[in-house]
């Protein structure tokens, strides 16, 4: 039996949070075309029949202008402590540069097997693919170089198979059931912010956290009222959330609401409030309370 940690790092929007949810078969971690969408160091497993891979999803390094960016780059660093793989994740159609040498840089001083993963690869021209694959062969001495599409689910199973390979021996970590270590709490909270993050589209998905108020299941019955607050930082945010006539938030209920039911695996009702928070990034009692400065 073979067990581990995998921390999986890179620029902001190189296709993190997609290969950790393909690799754990199931949606740990949100997804969106906004670089910075992951805040939390995401536990996602991976269970084979001899092995068990514990994926932590990064948020992307990046020049911090927040408390709250700096709290993140932070928790990459710490991901990096005490891990047995570190995949870094380069996507097939940019170049690489100096957001990546940063991270190099860190990864090239971790003790642990590293990985290079060309993401992306249904989005860039099959001839290109040789030369980025070279390109970046010769930024470190990876343990092995491999190209996915996590999207189509493209050497998903041979990335797979290079986990298994490469972890040290030991027990199982975690029940073989479970796909996550994130409480069920906070992955509700992550799915209503997907869903607002590509309800508003461009305008203000780095002002947006939620929090639970309240999950009960009613008494006698297989469903649950869940109540949560969407907290934005300005007044002249809450417009753009509730759009005209209240659409935009409604219909970012419905789309939370079903992943939130396909997670828990029954039916609910979610009401949604939203909060100004002001200036709830910068603001270190406002962060303790969301859970960003554990």
């Amino acid at each position: 039996m073979k067990s581990g940690f995998v921390a999986i790092v890179g620029r902001p929007n190189t296709g993190k949070s997609t290969l950790i949810n393909a690799l754990v078969g199931q949606k740990v971690a949100i997804t969106s075309h906004h670089p910075n969408t992951t805040r939390h160091a995401i536990r996602g497993i991976v269970n084979g029949s001899d092995f068990q891979a514990v994926l932590v999803d990064t948020p992307g390094m990046h020049k911090p202008r927040t408390l709250l960016g700096r709290r993140l780059n932070e928790v990459v660093t710490e991901s990096l402590e005490d891990v047995d793989i570190v995949i870094m994740t380069f996507p097939a159609n940019e170049k690489s540069g100096v957001g990546d040498e940063h991270i190099l840089n860190i990864v090239k001083s971790s003790r642990a097997k590293k990985i290079a993963v060309i993401t992306k690869v249904d989005t860039a021209a099959k001839e290109t693919l040789p030369v980025r694959l070279m390109e970046v062969g010769q930024l470190a001495d990876w343990t092995e170089i491999i190209p996915v599409s996590a999207v189509k689910s493209m050497q998903i199973d041979l990335l797979t198979d290079l986990l298994s390979k490469h972890l040290p021996e030991g027990p199982k970590l975690y029940p073989e059931d479970q796909k996550s270590d994130q409480s069920i709490e906070k992955l509700i909270c992550e799915h209503i912010r997907e869903a607002a993050i590509k309800g508003v589209r461009e305008e203000l998905p780095h002002s947006i956290t939620v929090t639970i108020d309240e999950m009960v299941k009613r008494e006698n019955k297989d469903f649950y009222d869940i109540h949560a607050t969407i907290h934005i930082e300005r007044d002249s945010q809450r417009g753009i959330l509730l759009g005209h006539k209240g659409e935009t938030l409604k219909n970012i209920g419905m789309v939370a609401r079903k992943d939130i039911e396909s997670l828990i695996g029954t039916k609910c009702f979610l009401g949604l409030h939203i909060k100004v928070s002001k200036e709830w990034q910068k603001d270190p009692k406002m962060l303790e309370r969301l859970g960003f400065m554990e």
